[in-house]
């Protein structure tokens, strides 16, 4: 579910910004291979996951039929994103992150019900989902820290959390009857 909500948000900021200017991609990269050229491009970069700890001990079982079924709990992350404007005009890029931010202060809760999309390719997987998006403001020595391991060269961004993305691997490690009644039995002492 990591690269589909990414896929999602893209999609999305897609449908509200024209001409389809956002993409996939890191930005560390991006920039190496179009040699400088910068593009006018917004790049939506994962920067980090963290799990949410606090969501690891809830018991993962179902019961079916008589059965039930134990699986492992699922992962729950908040992932950080990277959303940045690769052009060369400086007033266009603060003016397409602005559009982006506008965006996420418009809509900043997504589920299926709310977030239509084409459900075939790399997305004809997704089931039911939600997540949040959260203004992330890292400070000038993480920010600095960012761009310094993405290559350096600093472009307008902003960060982005993705709060209760879950995973889960739809593997059943054991199965069980049901308990219906449980007996007291009673030894003679002598």
């Amino acid at each position: 579910m990591l690269f589909e909500t990414i896929q999602i948000l893209v999609n999305e900021l897609n449908g509200y910004l024209s001409g389809n200017p956002v993409k996939m991609d890191n930005v560390a990269s991006f920039v190496q291979q179009s040699n400088g050229n910068a593009s006018g491009t917004v790049l939506l970069t994962l920067l980090n996951l963290k799990e949410i700890t606090s969501l690891k001990n809830i018991p993962n079982y179902s019961i079916e039929d008589q059965k039930v079924k134990y699986k492992n709990p699922k992962v729950n992350l908040d992932i950080f994103i990277l959303c940045s404007v690769t052009q060369s005009a400086y007033d266009e890029a603060l003016k397409k992150l602005g559009k982006v931010v506008e965006f996420f202060q418009g809509k900043s809760t997504f589920n299926q019900v709310n977030t239509p999309f084409e459900r075939e390719g790399d997305l004809s997987n997704v089931g039911d989902f939600y997540f949040t998006v959260d203004l992330f403001t890292p400070t000038f020595e993480q920010l600095n820290y960012i761009w310094g391991t993405l290559g350096g060269k600093q472009y307008p961004s902003v960060v982005y959390k993705v709060s209760l993305l879950q995973i889960d691997r739809a593997r059943i490690t054991a199965e069980g009857t049901v308990i219906k009644s449980i007996e007291k039995v009673y030894e003679k002492t002598s």
